[in-house]
């Protein structure tokens, strides 16, 4: 009773703040998913953790639903209140030029924009949010199947950048793409690694029992999930549903230097619906958190890009409504 209570709570959330935020729509015949666009006075998130662009807020295929609201409050300058697949990007676990900024400088959060550290802060406090002093510039380019998002930011102190970013769905099969493309256009070299941290909810599901998240090698975890969580050979599974205020959280080892272990599998085994996320290039890092809305594989890449030049990443979401794996895609 009170799963169901939450997902109508949710449901009804949802939709109040559909049509309170810029969107948009894309549909390929068989998938549709929905967005919300970058705005720095209306958007529906305005946090400095995680890129802006392309925010699916719900993801629909033979009536399962794979995206949705998983957090009870909705505040656009809260650092997680975001939905679908995001991206943060961290350069030695900070923005980027944070080590050098004086308090009172500036700094870059890629795919937000250039931020200010205020006086006195000795830390960087990733899951607050900054003054954005400069957002760049952005356009957004729509069309039937896809979304093109592009930021361009001369953040000061030799970094500059033009970061590309299209969410398309593809031609008569059940998959959300991302693609990306960030140049470096500034003197200094562009350092840092990018995570999508995977909120996905499908339909309706707590972690727990019905939840599994498979990889394509034996993870082992860094830290005990103290009985929250197990891993079974290369399954991650849970013995009961994990209750308000439970966190299962460790990094995870186990995988190697190609591009073939950028690959898990999230199922609802009671709906036999299911994504599966397959990356092109090599884990740096693996990340592993759940609470009791949601489980998320948290994969990590790495990039150093010097002036000039650029690096380009691909991530496709595999969506399923039978219990066996889709076939991985072509590269």
């Amino acid at each position: 009773m009170l799963k169901r209570t939450w997902a109508v709570i949710a449901m009804l959330s949802s939709m109040l703040l559909a049509g309170e935020y810029p969107e948009a729509s894309i549909y390929n015949g068989m998938v549709r998913a929905r967005l919300y666009l970058p705005d720095v006075a209306r958007g529906s998130y305005r946090g400095t953790r995680f890129d802006w662009s392309g925010i699916v807020f719900s993801l629909e295929y033979k009536s399962h639903q794979f995206v949705q609201r998983w957090y009870e409050h909705h505040d656009p300058k809260i650092h997680d209140a975001i939905t679908g697949p995001v991206e943060e990007f961290l350069t030695n676990g900070a923005g980027l030029g944070y080590e050098a900024a004086k308090p009172g400088e500036n700094f870059i959060r890629i795919g937000v924009g250039t931020v200010r550290k205020p006086a006195g802060e000795t830390e960087y406090r990733r899951f607050e949010t900054y003054e954005i002093v400069d957002p760049g510039k952005r356009t957004v380019n729509t069309n039937p199947d896809s979304i093109e998002f592009v930021q361009d930011l001369n953040g000061g102190n030799g970094y500059a950048y033009h970061y590309r970013k299209v969410v398309k769905l593809t031609k008569g099969k059940p998959e959300l793409v991302l693609e990306h493309t960030l140049k470096n256009t500034g003197k200094m070299e562009l350092e840092t690694s990018v995570y999508d941290h995977n909120f996905f909810v499908i339909d309706d599901e707590v972690v727990g029992p019905d939840i599994v998240v498979e990889f394509p090698f034996e993870p082992k975890a860094v830290t005990d999930f103290k009985g929250l969580a197990e891993i079974k050979g290369k399954d991650l599974t849970y013995g009961r549903e994990l209750q308000k205020g439970q966190t299962a959280m460790s990094e995870l080892t186990g995988f190697g230097d190609t591009a073939k272990d950028y690959d898990f599998r999230i199922e609802n085994r009671k709906s036999s619906a299911s994504v599966r996320i397959v990356g092109d290039r090599p884990l740096a890092k693996l990340i592993f958190w759940s609470i009791r809305a949601i489980a998320c594989p948290e994969p990590y890449i790495e990039m150093k890009i010097a002036p000039g030049k650029e690096f380009k990443w691909r991530i496709t979401y595999l969506l399923s409504t039978a219990s066996s794996p889709s076939p991985r895609p072509a590269p």
